[in-house]
């Protein structure tokens, strides 16, 4: 389905939960974020739902996001539960990683086609100064696990002020050494102004121009931008209408989004 602006709009980022098992320093406020319950979260079937609507209107790819999606309880039949969905071709996830050297297999049976996974430094302690005491190794674990399940796999950088000289070119050797894609993200705010780049150092965020994405938040609201407060409530018993409306009030370019942090939103 095209928006106003003449965007093919084919992918749909679901968050499934806003609770994480880590407290990055660029995506939670240090005094965490108030948590709901896991029964005010879309249900699973829920989900099915809505995305079995957006495939009918032209969303071909699925990205599950969080907070942390595997710590949603039942993640993995979730993805079983997607990969049933006419239309769907593509259905991903991106994850820190920190539990995946138990999920990725399971996952990879379950019909999940790629995987991101975050890893902003090498080193030990930055991980653990940006993480607020994760431990890397789990992370170092789970990437290895993925390899093994015969995933795609992109290792999201955020490239920060305190990204230290050589840090990108360790990691983009890393990768080489582990056979998986580097994507650099350019640290930005939801709290200030978008603003557009050329650099093609940063593979993310991406031009406005060129955004085919829509976003389901895990309390059940529609993000059509990012970098915007705009949200729609998923009306359950009309969710063709609700995912049509979220799609032609996508703005043409974002500003700032002032109401969540971005571990409410998945990026």
């Amino acid at each position: 389905m095209l928006d106003s602006y003449n965007r093919e709009i084919s992918y749909l980022r679901i968050s499934v939960t806003d609770r994480c098992n880590l407290r990055c320093i660029y995506c939670m406020p240090e005094e965490g974020v108030p948590l709901r319950d896991h029964g005010d979260c879309l249900s699973f079937e829920d989900i099915v739902k809505i995305a079995r609507e957006a495939a009918s209107l032209g969303i071909r790819k699925v990205r599950l996001t969080g907070g942390e999606p595997l710590v949603r309880k039942g993640i993995v039949d979730l993805v079983g539960m997607l990969r049933q969905i006419e239309g769907i071709e593509l259905i991903t996830m991106t994850t820190n990683g920190y539990s995946l050297d138990r999920y990725a297999r399971p996952l990879k049976e379950a019909g999940l086609d790629s995987v991101n996974i975050s890893l902003d430094t090498l080193d030990p302690d930055k991980y653990s100064h940006l993480t607020r005491g994760g431990d890397i190794s789990n992370v170092l674990r789970g990437i290895d696990a993925a390899c093994e399940a015969g995933f795609p796999i992109k290792l999201n950088m955020v490239v920060t002020e305190e990204t230290g000289a050589g840090e990108v070119d360790r990691m983009r050797e890393f990768c080489r050494s582990k056979g998986v894609r580097l994507q650099q993200i350019r640290e930005y705010s939801l709290k200030e102004d978008k603003e557009e780049h050329d650099d093609i150092t940063y593979h993310r965020p991406p031009p406005c121009s060129q955004c085919n994405r829509i976003r389901l938040l895990s309390n059940g609201r529609i993000k059509p931008c990012l970098h915007s407060d705009h949200e729609i409530i998923i009306d359950k018993d009309d969710i063709r209408s609700s995912l049509m409306e979220a799609i032609q009030n996508k703005p043409r370019c974002g500003t700032v989004c002032s109401t969540r942090n971005m571990v409410e939103i998945g990026g």
